[in-house]
């Protein structure tokens, strides 16, 4: 799904791209923006995966950029219920139980290497 960057509304056309100054029709921010491009990574240097592309200082902006292609967003949510997963097992393992207040693991932290409050 073509999700806008900033409220996560979908993003239904009939259209590949939105249109330079198109905005979302929840929140009003641009949709052909960097933060919406598939292209977008703050690890690149300009940020971008494609080396020749123009350097844009406003990233949540409208731009002109004629490599932009709309990210999809459904991979980023199967990422987010695996990482969610995999915290579950975790806090499962060492014992971390829901609804436990912060000095209560502080506690249990300090059994576990036998060191006295």
């Amino acid at each position: 799904m073509r999700r806008c960057h900033r409220c996560g509304a979908e993003w239904d056309s009939i259209k590949r791209v939105p249109g330079v100054k198109e905005f979302c029709a929840h929140c009003t921010s641009y949709l052909h923006c960097c933060l919406n491009c598939r292209h977008h990574n703050p690890a690149y240097h300009n940020q971008c995966a494609i080396p020749n592309t123009d350097w844009v200082g406003d990233k949540a902006g409208t731009n002109f950029c004629d490599e932009f292609e709309f990210r999809i967003a459904g991979a980023a949510n199967e990422n987010t219920a695996k990482a969610a997963s995999a915290r579950g097992a975790m806090d499962t393992l060492f014992g971390d139980e829901p609804g436990q207040s912060d000095a209560e693991k502080l506690d249990r932290f300090k059994n576990l290497f036998g060191e006295d409050r």
